[in-house]
């Protein structure tokens, strides 16, 4: 139970049960903060967030099932106020491309200590954000706003949003109408972004296609 309605209220999205433990027992020492909720993907992230209405959430980036950028996108469709946080062992630009996004406050790398990540949770809480340096180094950050740098851009920026969730998902060895499902859209549709990808990446197999995707670090999220 939160200590104070003032409390930040956190959402914990990991796969893996001891990093949720380990997180959220520190986090249980920290002032100002209540862990309203722990999940173990992304779906179960989302009906957590929709339930408890956290203020922040962490997403470990590294997850089967949905891909995390979606879950982030979706749960911020319903709660617009919501601060998101990626962290992941992995910071290809793919990836932070994709956390921006879906409007990141913060990414971290696994790497970091559970203090640092204290320490974004406390920047973002504040209206600040949060970046670790192997990412920071790949952005440019001025009155705009936050974006990938522009000599770090890769091919994978010429794909459409959700050319480039179909293509997450191909890596992923899901059959086009696993896609389908998980997407709700039609077989159909997919085989269509499926060729949209092909020309755009003049790439023409579906093998191909994964090798790329796993080169660009696409299949790890």
């Amino acid at each position: 139970m939160p200590d104070s309605a003032s409390d930040t209220r956190v959402l914990l999205v990991d796969d893996h049960a001891m990093v949720r433990q380990a997180l959220s027992e520190r986090l249980g020492r920290e002032p100002g903060f209540t862990v309203v909720a722990t999940a173990a993907n992304a779906d179960e992230g989302i009906d957590a967030a929709k339930q408890h209405k956290p203020d922040i959430v962490t997403f470990d980036i590294d997850m089967p099932g949905r891909i995390c950028f979606d879950a982030a996108i979706a749960i911020r469709q319903s709660l617009p106020a919501v601060k998101i946080i990626f962290v992941s062992a992995f910071f290809h630009d793919s990836y932070i491309e994709d956390a921006l996004k879906a409007k990141a406050h913060g990414y971290v790398t696994k790497g970091e200590s559970l203090e640092t990540i204290v320490t974004a949770l406390r920047e973002v809480a504040h209206d600040g954000v949060y970046f670790s340096d192997e990412v920071r180094e790949r952005l440019v950050m001025d009155a705009g706003g936050v974006r990938l740098a522009p000599d770090a851009q890769t091919r994978v920026s010429v794909l459409t949003d959700r050319e480039r969730e179909v293509l997450r998902y191909l890596a992923r060895g899901l059959s086009k109408k696993e896609i389908a499902s998980m997407l709700s859209l039609s077989v159909k549709t997919i085989e269509n972004h499926t060729a949209n990808l092909m020309v755009k990446l003049k790439i023409h197999d579906r093998v191909e296609l994964a090798r790329f995707a796993i080169r660009e670090g696409l299949a790890e999220a």
